[in-house]
């Protein structure tokens, strides 16, 4: 793993001083050691190519600067120290330069504001209606949201992935190749899929998804909450399978296995095992593959059976 992180960008800075973004082109992995020291400074004019000198200065609009930035970081399993370093990891996951769990985002939301993000640029919360004045005469605004994440597509667009709404996936997230995330579907950032994989339904940060593998409309995967605003690691291995309305809570699943209708999986839910013919609770069950739990018509529980192996050409996608 590199042991660090550089990235040339530009930030959008409001008129107190609050980082609102930084978005980072052509971020880049450090093997050795750096040769300046950890943090983000300013870049010189004379530093800047002509098609990055064009887009820095002052948006009076928007009330904000447009600011050259350089930012380095010298450990990434060291947590982020402020915003410039957490966008600079955001990038480095949705450029699929490192996977989810590879870098420390321990306490990232920490050094974010709320901002409101609209189709002129992210704008500060706090004066949002006096700068909406101000950019009427620009024409419509649109509000996508306000909160302190944007959406991945108007910072990197990954190549071989399908997104039918942009809202539904944070930048942040890390989507391999061959993914496909449904109108419905929702990836947060520090998630996401180690190959092609189909997703309709939510997936919460620190979750990962194996090759083959489906979400299926209105199911849940939930990382357990640790910390403040950190999640705990969730993985799910390839070829597996949520049903619509299935959840899984803080379980994780091995290959091959799936989840059936409805039936929602938390470390405390107690299931009914038929291949041994027990009840135990999930958490017993973490990690295992090959597992098919589903509601039966005689059990309270659901009930746990050994799935069988499945060809590549069954794969649901």
């Amino acid at each position: 793993m590199p042991l660090g992180a550089q990235g040339t960008g530009i930030a959008n800075i409001a008129i107190d001083g609050t980082v609102l973004d930084t978005w980072f082109p052509s971020p880049s992995l450090i093997d050795g050691p750096l040769d300046a020291p950890s943090g983000t400074h300013r870049v010189s004019a004379r530093d800047l190519s002509d098609r990055f000198l064009n887009l820095v200065g002052m948006d009076h609009d928007r009330l904000v600067e447009l600011v050259p930035v350089q930012t380095r970081i010298g450990d990434l399993s060291e947590p982020p120290v402020d915003a410039h370093d957490v966008y600079l990891r955001l990038h480095l996951l949705s450029h699929r330069l490192v996977r989810p769990g590879e870098i420390n985002m321990h306490d990232c939301l920490e050094h974010l504001v709320h901002v409101v993000w609209t189709n002129k640029g992210p704008c500060l919360s706090d004066n949002f209606e006096y700068v909406r004045t101000n950019l009427r005469s620009r024409g419509m605004i649109h509000v996508w949201s306000i909160e302190p994440l944007p959406r991945m597509v108007d910072y990197v667009v990954p190549s071989g992935v399908a997104i039918a709404e942009a809202e539904r996936v944070r930048l942040g997230a890390y989507l391999a190749p061959g993914t496909s995330v449904v109108r419905e579907g929702f990836v947060s950032y520090n998630a996401g899929s180690l190959g092609p994989a189909k997703i309709e339904g939510r997936m919460s940060s620190s979750v990962m998804v194996g090759e083959g593998t489906k979400i299926a409309l209105s199911a849940n995967v939930m990382a357990n909450e640790g910390e403040g605003r950190n999640r705990l690691p969730l993985r799910i291995g390839r070829d597996c399978l949520l049903r619509h309305s299935a959840g899984l809570i803080g379980v994780d699943l091995g290959d091959n296995c799936e989840i059936g209708l409805n039936v929602v999986l938390a470390p405390e839910t107690v299931v009914f095992d038929a291949r041994v013919g027990e009840q135990v609770k999930a958490r017993e069950l973490s990690g295992q593959s090959d597992l098919l739990i589903a509601h039966e018509p005689f059990s309270n529980s659901p009930v746990v059976r050994t799935r069988p192996p499945r060809s590549t050409d069954l794969r649901v996608l």
